[in-house]
């Protein structure tokens, strides 16, 4: 048996240990997984975009199908969505493409959140977004008023360097393939670290903007951990929750610090895994 036979087979078996002791330290808790994604349809409405194609075209349907597929295996009771609870919207959209009456369009909630239900067997999803405040033109006009406007277009830069690099990463991988990336603790973290924890030093006694949208931010983020937790009707539930990869840092956060939940990965459920 050659090396790299031997380095593959401890490989399986460390990731197989893994995902066993994933499993024991789960048991007798609700299991959440946040999932990130990009958001497929373009919108626009991020500081920095992302040009994803058309998730509608046959190779991304096959990309989306086998996405499906790994999330599947995760077996969620229940899922979550980025989408106004109040709306009726998203619930109707939802009812027609269960009785064959409506094609699913470019967002990301419906070419996973709906496709997934479907092939579940579930007839509703769970919206939780709660609206919030980010109020980046008062840390710029701080900025501005300090002589710093440099430092944070700086700032600033790289966070559109790294939407740049995620635009090139999606151009060369599946749709699988970019989600593992974007949901990797290393690009969370770099995600939180490189941008947001940035404007913190934005701010001082009588103005603290940089700090200030930061805590927004939390807010608008443990406001949605708060409507997600609501859906927890047994130890039993596994509830996946779809968002924007924008918002996964503080959301996984929210779910390691409760010590009454249990946090899952994608990872976890990749081929190979």
């Amino acid at each position: 048996m050659t090396c790299r036979a031997i380095l593959r087979i401890i490989l399986v078996v460390l990731c197989s240990a893994a995902a066993l002791w994933s499993q024991a330290d789960c048991a007798g808790k609700p299991q959440i997984m946040v999932l990130g994604t990009y958001h497929m349809a373009n919108p626009g409405r991020d500081l920095y975009n992302m040009q994803a194609d058309d998730v509608r075209s046959p190779k991304r349907q096959q990309e989306l199908a086998q996405l499906t597929d790994v999330l599947a295996k995760f077996q969620p009771t229940k899922i979550a969505i980025e989408a106004d609870p109040d709306s009726k919207r998203v619930p109707a959209a939802f009812q027609d493409y269960l009785a064959g009456k409506h094609e699913l369009s470019q967002n990301e909630i419906e070419q996973i959140g709906f496709r997934l239900a479907k092939q579940l067997g579930q007839k509703q999803l769970y919206p939780v977004d709660v609206e919030g405040d980010f109020p980046m033109p008062r840390v710029m006009n701080y900025a501005k008023a300090k002589g710093r406007s440099a430092e944070l277009d700086k700032i600033s830069a790289t966070a559109g360097q790294m939407v740049a690099q995620e635009d090139a990463y999606l151009k060369s991988h599946t749709i699988l393939e970019m989600l593992l990336h974007l949901n990797s603790s290393d690009y969370v973290a770099e995600d939180n670290s490189f941008f947001y924890m940035q404007l913190a030093s934005f701010g001082e006694d009588g103005d603290y903007a940089g700090p200030d949208l930061l805590a927004d931010w939390y807010k608008r983020n443990i406001r949605i951990h708060g409507n997600i937790v609501k859906l927890i009707s047994s130890p039993s539930e596994r509830i996946l929750v779809l968002y924007g990869a924008g918002h996964l840092f503080w959301l996984q956060e929210n779910v390691r610090m409760d010590s009454n939940l249990c946090l899952r990965t994608l990872a976890e459920f990749a081929p190979g895994k």
